[in-house]
């Protein structure tokens, strides 16, 4: 239950201790100064080994992490939390989370120490209504978020959160979620969405000599649905048909681009960066909304 609980003994109404514990968040939001909105972002997170390697991709992060204004906080969904309902990490010190194997020992060394904020956690509780978000004490950072946040904010200082993925819910549900979250952006919270829009472990090829004629032009379609504001061919992305199939083989690694898009105000502008396909059947394209 997030509303207020009021116990009522006779013609007093009492406050009960729930809803008096209920007020005392709502300050975290009333105590937040409003800002310019913050940007959103869909990032195409790509090979693990992107944390600890120098390329193009390493770079972009980087250089973005020194241009935006920096946040009070990040929110990220990533394509690697996915449950059965919908949590939000409510831990001081979410740990850092290795969810991959094969990968050098360096890569497992790899710590992202940011502080996590039970408070934001709880505001997301209360701004999110359409479902019960619950707190989660087991989760942490997962690959899908420090491998980004590593080369973007390298000094791990700002407060991280995760929101997973209810993964027996379909695109329109994530993406009517994540309107929810929009006030949130002028608190200085920053919202990123992580995964990839074409992703095909099975078609992968590490060398990059393999151009897959299908994952261009459904990664092309995409842009080209978002540059016209037309959210609903992004939602319904299997109406693309075979290419949708080779594309989204499981829809993962794509839902977190509806957490990006449904964020998007009136007034933003749309950029991309990193869009380009890396082994062949992954698309690092990334999506930056901001005003």
């Amino acid at each position: 239950m997030k509303r207020s609980t009021f116990l009522k003994l006779g013609s007093a109404t009492i406050l009960a201790p729930f809803a008096m514990k209920l007020q005392a968040l709502k300050s975290w939001a009333d105590e937040q100064p409003h800002t310019d909105m913050m940007p959103v972002m869909f990032v195409g997170h790509g090979n693990p080994m992107n944390a600890i390697m120098q390329n193009e991709f390493t770079k972009t992060w980087n250089k973005l992490g020194s241009q935006l204004p920096k946040p009070k906080a990040i929110i990220c969904v990533s394509a690697h939390w996915l449950t059965n309902g919908t949590y939000v990490t409510a831990m001081e010190k979410p740990k850092t989370i290795h969810d991959f194997g094969g990968f050098p020992r360096e890569l497992f060394e790899q710590q992202y120490p940011a502080p996590g904020s039970p408070e934001l956690a709880k505001q997301v509780g209360l701004v999110v209504k359409t479902t019960d978000v619950k707190d989660d004490y087991q989760w942490g950072l997962d690959h899908g978020t420090w491998s980004v946040l590593l080369p973007m904010y390298p000094q791990a200082d700002i407060p991280v959160l995760q929101l997973s993925i209810d993964y027996g819910k379909p695109p329109q549900y994530h993406y009517e979620l994540a309107k929810q979250l929009k006030e949130l952006r002028r608190k200085g919270v920053l919202v990123m969405g992580s995964g990839n829009i074409v992703h095909n472990l099975g078609m992968i090829d590490f060398e990059n000599k393999t151009r897959f004629e299908w994952a261009y032009e459904f990664d092309e379609k995409i842009k080209g649905f978002i540059d016209k504001g037309d959210h609903e061919s992004v939602i319904r992305y299997d109406k693309l048909g075979t290419i949708a199939r080779y594309a989204v083989p499981t829809n993962d690694h794509y839902l977190p681009l509806m957490y990006t898009l449904g964020l998007q105000d009136k007034k933003d502008n749309i950029s991309y960066f990193n869009d380009k396909m890396d082994a062949g059947s992954i698309s690092m394209r990334s999506i930056l909304i901001n005003q």
